[in-house]
């Protein structure tokens, strides 16, 4: 499964990638806005959105970017738990 990740906390990259690894998931992470966001997402199978550490031109570029089946999870909180719980609740589907 592939995992998109926008928004977060620059030193918490390597944390996020290393918890969707142990749910044996793919992820790219994005933590501030690079160009050519749009061409790197590409069609992961999940989206999660941090929202409260992401500004509004990332987030809009990064629901462009994704395709119609791709799932979309928003989360306020950036943090570990926040996001083991996301893919806790979204790896059981698949």
């Amino acid at each position: 499964m592939s995992v998109v990740i926008v928004g977060g906390n620059d030193c918490m990259t390597r944390q996020y990638k290393d918890i969707c690894k142990s749910y044996q998931c793919h992820a790219k992470v994005f933590t501030q806005m690079r160009d050519g966001l749009k061409n790197k997402i590409g069609s992961p199978d999940l989206l999660v959105l941090f929202t409260g550490t992401v500004s509004h031109k990332m987030l809009k570029t990064a629901l462009s970017a994704t395709g119609k089946d791709t799932r979309i999870i928003r989360s306020h909180t950036s943090s570990a738990t926040a996001l083991k719980n996301i893919l806790q609740e979204h790896t059981a589907k698949t």
